[in-house]
């Protein structure tokens, strides 16, 4: 166990191909007041903590890892790396509780983080809650494109230049807070967010996006994760504070395909990596720890219509270490141990903690 100090709320691995022993934590800390002025913004700061792990691959539990380095921020809800080609720079955006992203460049050479051109948009009263990049399964040389999803109710569309990160877009999504944003890696003109109005919403960035595509009104609390299938199309995965992970049809969003309790409620969602376990979800349950879920139709040969007739699925590994809520969460893109199990890495906010384990 390592003690992140602040709260800590989000972990990310690295998928480069050259640098995949790198992975970030993201911390959150309300600085406490003895006063309440609600004409000033409430200050928050955190960091980005570098950790560089050595893998045993007998025994992918009991490999290392140490803190290479520190980057103090306002505090972090969100960060996530490109995935770009192999001969490309290893690039991660974070996104702050000022409204604004930065985009980190891993310098081998230096064996740290170098910082590259950020956007303008500082608002000490708005939160960047999410983030997601548009290429997950496309990797290229370029960097993709960028959704983040805002306190204010707005989602917004970022673009990087050679000289800085530029909006392309913006627009009112959610009326309460939208926890997620996130893009269908099968189609990049679709994004979905879900928010604290117990909605979930698509969004066609080639129309007019006053109006979503669908909204779907059939949830019992705020939606806080969502992500699109890296190797299966059309498939979706929804957690919510309603203690519930809910797989859908892109092509018929309104009805689940299946819905799971998972004793607390879903903070991430994280398909595995690899498509020899496109099976496996990967879920930071907030107040009842961390879970594997295994739905076992998807590692057979069957359709998603399939599914929604004989839908099965079991909790194959929890990890129930941390004392506090389990919000950040990962699968390591490094190589798996004998017994085909992968890294992964977990952190928990009031206990500021982060576990490292196999799964």
């Amino acid at each position: 166990m390592f003690d992140t100090i602040l709260p800590a709320d989000a972990v990310e691995f690295c998928p480069h191909p050259a640098f995949q022993d790198i992975f970030v934590c993201g911390t959150y800390n309300l600085l406490k007041s003895e006063e309440t002025v609600r004409t000033r913004p409430q200050e928050r700061n955190g960091q980005c903590l570098v950790f560089r792990c050595q893998y045993d691959k007998d025994d992918i539990a009991q490999s290392s890892f140490d803190k290479i380095q520190e980057i103090n921020y306002p505090a972090l809800p969100d960060m996530k790396w490109c995935h770009r080609s192999a001969a490309s720079k290893a690039t991660i955006c974070v996104a702050d509780s000022q409204g604004e992203v930065h985009l980190l460049d891993w310098n081998a050479d230096e064996v740290g983080i170098d910082f590259l051109p950020e956007n303008d948009s500082k608002d000490d009263y708005t939160l960047c809650l999410s983030l997601d990049w548009s290429n997950r399964r496309n990797p290229t040389s370029n960097l993709g494109k960028l959704v983040v999803s805002c306190s204010d109710g707005d989602l917004v569309l970022l673009d990087h230049t050679t000289s800085s990160i530029e909006v392309t877009n913006k627009w009112t999504s959610h009326e309460y807070e939208p926890w997620i944003a996130a893009w269908n890696y099968w189609d990049t003109n679709m994004i979905y967010s879900g928010g604290d109005d117990f909605k979930l919403k698509g969004w066609d960035i080639r129309t007019d996006l006053r109006d979503p595509t669908f909204v779907n009104k059939r949830f019992e609390a705020g939606i806080t994760t969502i992500q699109s299938h890296p190797h299966i199309e059309h498939l979706l995965a929804v957690g919510s504070y309603d203690a519930s992970v809910r797989l859908f049809d892109t092509r018929k969003p309104l009805v689940p395909l299946s819905q799971t309790d998972i004793g607390g409620g879903a903070w991430r969602v994280k398909w595995h990596p690899s498509a020899a376990r496109k099976s496996d979800l990967l879920v930071a349950c907030m107040h009842d720890g961390f879970k594997i879920l295994r739905f076992h139709e998807l590692g057979v040969e069957t359709t998603l219509e399939e599914m929604a007739h004989s839908s099965s699925v079991s909790v194959v590994q929890r990890f129930d270490e941390h004392q506090s809520l389990a919000y950040g969460v990962d699968w390591s893109f490094g190589p798996s141990s004998s017994d085909q199990k992968t890294a992964i890495a977990s952190c928990s906010f009031y206990d500021h903690s982060l576990h490292f384990w196999s799964g």
